[in-house]
């Protein structure tokens, strides 16, 4: 899963994160946890809209070029654009769109709970997983 959004001076920014889960149905609650040292935190607190992007099977260099430290890491990269102008990555699962719920303390992360504003799905796709250190098929 990458989560990407905008920084203060409108430049993409994302990571892919391993912790991603549904939260309420009513309302349409989401949560993912960011690592509190990471020098894009300002950018996710204060994003009016993030994104959550479920990555495919085949999408595992898109998984690896996020989780890396490389300055840009959306270029070359075609994206479409959700509200308030937030990268939304192609040929995903699923993408949620939402905005910034709660954001609470949790040992050396941020637990970062967002409320879906906009959701889609390709269900011909099938989700990158990864589990004990690789990427797995799902049986």
């Amino acid at each position: 899963t990458v989560i990407t959004a905008r920084d203060a001076a409108g430049r993409p920014v994302g990571l892919t994160v391993s912790s991603f889960n549904a939260v309420s149905l009513a309302p349409r609650l989401v949560v993912w946890s960011l690592s509190s040292h990471l020098d894009c935190v300002p950018a996710f607190e204060n994003a009016a809209v993030y994104a959550i992007n479920v990555l495919a099977e085949d999408q595992q260099e898109l998984s690896a070029r996020f989780a890396g430290r490389a300055d840009d890491k959306f270029a070359g990269l075609e994206v479409d654009t959700g509200d308030g102008g937030v990268p939304l990555l192609r040929g995903c699962c699923a993408r949620f769109e939402c905005r910034p719920f709660a954001c609470h303390p949790g040992g050396d992360h941020l637990v970062m709970i967002g409320e879906v504003l906009h959701f889609e799905r390709d269900a011909g796709r099938v989700p990158l997983v990864f589990q004990g250190g690789s990427y797995r098929r799902l049986a």
